[in-house]
């Protein structure tokens, strides 16, 4: 059995302040960071053998902020394949301090749905201008996307086929995987592992710095209550 956990990064400062942020790169509130930490004492005694984020430091400081409280001790170290010096120059060569760490990748596949022209505006202005029907049919549907942006469907078509190519044959070797990445390129994932349908994936939230767990067991994906420790 492998353990599957997701979570939501913590409050952006975006998030705080009521803006569509979609792939602007933007870092944690204070409260965001307390959201970290208390995720991170949720997952404390869960052996993790690999960490994936996606390429949006909101994600990464989650994760990082999470495993600090992590009791293995283990520290993660961020992966930077095909990136040339950063690659070369970054190896380990202590095999001993090699088995005292995490690995993490980043995939842009798990970034937060791009938000398009809305990307800045503060969603209360914008749907007094445009009408808060129009806008909750930008937010909430799962085919229709906000101007130039993407769809929830359209982010599914990258993050799901990423899950399934990469993260499940990690889960099938027997390792457990974190991710950390966002609200709608996790609905995504979990419409899939859950068998949810369109209309029943709009009405999915996730919390911010809330971690979700699958026990992948003989093929099948179970969830599990995560309780404080």
């Amino acid at each position: 059995m492998s353990k599957l956990i997701m979570m939501r990064h913590g409050q952006s400062e975006w998030n705080k302040h009521n803006l569509f942020t979609g792939w602007v790169d933007i870092p944690l509130s204070s409260q965001g960071i307390e959201e970290a930490f208390s995720a991170g004492k949720l997952l404390q005694n869960i052996p993790i053998d690999m960490i994936i984020t996606s390429t949006l430091i909101r994600a990464q400081m989650t994760a990082m902020l999470a495993m600090s409280h992590h009791r293995s001790g283990k520290v993660p170290v961020i992966l930077h394949s095909g990136e040339g010096k950063q690659e070369e120059w970054s190896k380990i060569f202590s095999e001993h301090t090699k088995q005292q760490t995490i690995p993490v990748i980043r995939a842009w596949e798990l970034n937060e749905r791009m938000y398009g022209e809305l990307q800045g505006l503060n969603k209360a202005e914008t749907a007094e201008k445009f009408g808060a029907e129009q806008v909750k049919i930008w937010r909430r549907s799962y085919d229709i996307a906000p101007p130039e942006g993407e769809s929830l469907e359209m982010t599914a078509a990258r993050s799901i086929p990423y899950f399934k190519k990469f993260v499940v044959p990690l889960l099938e070797q027997g390792r457990n995987v974190l991710i950390s990445a966002h609200g709608n390129s996790l609905r995504s994932i979990i419409m899939y592992l859950d068998g949810l349908s369109k209309e029943e994936v709009i009405q999915l939230e996730l919390a911010t710095g809330v971690p979700v767990l699958y026990n992948l067991v003989k093929g099948s994906f179970i969830k599990e209550a995560l309780a404080a420790v």
